[in-house]
Parts: structure tokens; C-alpha cells; sequence
């Protein structure tokens, strides 16, 4: 991964380049923002140029070899931390990892785990990771001028995992550096987010990302840019909004469907939703759940007349048209709360056809509203 393969975010790119050129190298970075925006990649591309022996001011040079070894992810002075399953470490898979890494640039934690076949398991940075990582940098440089461990959702990092790295991210070796990717910074532990620089990653400008949606995916240009506005920012978004067309469509159908057994107040109705939506994975469970939350904003704000802020597709806006009344000012908040609240139990283990029909049930009480 090179600078000049992540999309937009140019100023972001020329401060990284500026700062190694001035000599200013933090020994920890956090690089956090919205999903799917290239933050990781941007870490990857930033690990490179630190290391490259032939770094211009506009990139890595790409023919010394170190590229050739950070091409393969293969670098000695390289490593990655990320969420996996099973109670393992990184390294059990790492030639999953980099196997993924090869055909992947845009994506989430959901993608990362349907490649490794997770099933309903959910990706944890275990305690037992932080001897591995505390292992590999008290080992010398190899070869390269720095030694980087990148973190890759840090936020998934068990707390005794976190607690027992706080004095190597402090303190750590000489020529090392800690490069740690969030989408979620308020869930870093707040020792940790103290003890790295950093560095927001905002969206991806919408003229660059309807750009290489056209040049990508081939979709014309009107198309390309509603799906650039739709994504608001987010490559990955973008992928799943083109790619998951028939998912998107399957939320929607159970979005309504849920939403009309809860105005109807049909009991049996709303036991047939909830039983479908607790027989789907868990991991999808999650994202209807975060599908229904972006659905609520949406509808909200189309009652405030900004058709710029919606970004909602054709047969959405058309059922909005009719169903947007029903979320207002009254019921908002606590719509949120409510699934946000239904998230955190899928995640936990919760039992789906309790927390579905529960919820089901709460939202026919908001709907009065």
C-alpha cells in the first residue's frame, strides 16, 4: 500500500510525508475516524515511507528492498495486532491476514471475519496478545530504520491486554513505533488514546470518491455519485452499498415490515418479525441493527426539509415519504437508545428472540408518539 493508492485525503497524506521529512516521528500514533475511510491503509502506506530507502517527497519509492517486502506484508520490522477468534493470537493468522490485506483495501471488522469464517464468534485482541507484542519489540531492528507494530482496532483490545502494554507505548524500544487504527476512539482506553499522537482521518471527499466509483466499479456518473452520497465518505460503505444490494434490500423489506406490525400493534405480527430477525447470524443481526439506526437519522432529518443531509435511496425515500412523520422529536432519542441498547445485547451474547421481541414491542410504543 502506497500513498498514492488511498483515495482523496491529500492533506492528510502531505502532513504524514511533511512530518517524517522535518524529523518529526512520534513513537505512537492513533489514527481514528469513520469507518472505511482508509485508515489502515494510510497506517500501512506511512509504516512504508518511514522505512523506504528511497522516499521521494510525494511517496515511497517502490523498487528498494524494503517495498518489495512491504508489497508481501512480509517485512521482519513489520507486525500487526487485530482482532481474531478462539482465544488465539494475530500470528496463528497472519497468512489469512495478509491474504486478505492482498485483495482488500476498503473494508470492516464484518468482512475481515466472514473471510476467516468466524461464524458468530466476535473479533477480540485476547489478554494473551500483549506478551506476543511486548515479545516482538524487545527484539532488535532487522533491517529497517524503525520497527512499527500497526494495531488494527484498538478498541477491541481485552483490558488486560491494554493495561499491560501501556509501558511499551509509553516507553518503547528504541526505533519503535506504534501505529494504532480506531473507528471507535471513545472505547480506547483513555491511558492508551493519552499516550499516542493523534490523528483524525475525516470522510473521503464526494468528488473523489464518485471518481473511483466510476473508475472501480464502471457505474455511470448521476450513479456513481448518489451511491458517493449515500456512503457519506466511506469507501467501504460505498463497496457494501454496490456489492450487498440484495442484503440491503432484505434489511429494508424487514425494516418495513417490523415498522408496520409495530403501527398496526399486531401482536402476531410482530412475533413473526422479531422470530425472523432472531433467526438470521448474529453478525447480520448487528447490522440490521446499525441499517435501522441510519434509517431512523434519515427519516428524522427528512421532516427538516434538507434534502442534501438524506441520504436515503429511491424506494427508501419513497416509504419515508409516508413513514418519516412517525419519527420526530418525541421518539427519536429514545428509537436510538433502544437499538443502540439491542446492539450492545447482540454483541453480548444476549438471547435474539427476547431482545427482538422486546424490541418490537417498545417500538410500537414509540410509534405512538
Amino acid at each position: 500500500m502506497y500513498f498514492r493508492n488511498i483515495i482523496g485525503l491529500h492533506d492528510v497524506k502531505k502532513h504524514l510525508i511533511d512530518s517524517v521529512q522535518r524529523g518529526f516521528i512520534p513513537h505512537a500514533r492513533i489514527f481514528y475516524g469513520p469507518e472505511g475511510v482508509g485508515k489502515l491503509p494510510l497506517a500501512i502506506a506511512y509504516a512504508r515511507y518511514l522505512n523506504c530507502e528511497g522516499r521521494t517527497l510525494e511517496d515511497s519509492c517502490g523498487r528498494c528492498p524494503s517495498c518489495h517486502k512491504f508489497d508481501k506484508l512480509m517485512h521482519p520490522d513489520l507486525h500487526f495486532v487485530f482482532p481474531v477468534v478462539k482465544s488465539k493470537v494475530s500470528d496463528e493468522y497472519l497468512p489469512e491476514w495478509r491474504a486478505f490485506l492482498s485483495g482488500h483495501t476498503y473494508f470492516n471488522l464484518n468482512d475481515w471475519l466472514n473471510f476467516i469464517n468466524a461464524e458468530n464468534a466476535q473479533g477480540i485482541i485476547y489478554s494473551k496478545e500483549s506478551d506476543e507484542i511486548i515479545r516482538k519489540l524487545n527484539l532488535k531492528v532487522y533491517e529497517a530504520p524503525y520497527k512499527v507494530m500497526i494495531v488494527w482496532l484498538p478498541e477491541k483490545m481485552h483490558d488486560a491486554c491494554a493495561n499491560k502494554l501501556l509501558k511499551m507505548i509509553e516507553e518503547p524500544p528504541e526505533n519503535t513505533i506504534f501505529l494504532l487504527v480506531s473507528e471507535e476512539l471513545e472505547n480506547v482506553l483513555p491511558t492508551i488514546q493519552s499516550r499516542c499522537q493523534p490523528l483524525h482521518i475525516r470522510a473521503i471527499e464526494h468528488d473523489e470518491m464518485a471518481a473511483s466509483i466510476q473508475s472501480v466499479f464502471g457505474l455511470q456518473g448521476e450513479e456513481a455519485k448518489s451511491v458517493a452520497h449515500i456512503a457519506n465518505g466511506s469507501f467501504s460503505k460505498a463497496i457494501g452499498i454496490i456489492r450487498s444490494a440484495d442484503e440491503n434490500n432484505y434489511f429494508f423489506s424487514l425494516f418495513k415490515e417490523m415498522m408496520r406490525s409495530s403501527v398496526s400493534r399486531n401482536i402476531k405480527a410482530i412475533k413473526s418479525v422479531a422470530a425472523e430477525m432472531a433467526s438470521i447470524g448474529r453478525e447480520m443481526q448487528k447490522s440490521f441493527l446499525l441499517y435501522c439506526l441510519r434509517l431512523f437519522r434519515e427519516f428524522f432529518v427528512s421532516n427538516l426539509n434538507e434534502p442534501d443531509l438524506i441520504y436515503l435511496n429511491e424506494e427508501e425515500k419513497e416509504f419515508g415519504e409516508r413513514f418519516a412523520p412517525f419519527i420526530n422529536e418525541k421518539n427519536i432519542q429514545p428509537f436510538n437508545d433502544e437499538f443502540q441498547l439491542a446492539y450492545r445485547q447482540i454483541e453480548q451474547n444476549g438471547n435474539a428472540k427476547i431482545i427482538f421481541l422486546d424490541l418490537c414491542l417498545k417500538g410500537t410504543m414509540l410509534l405512538k408518539k
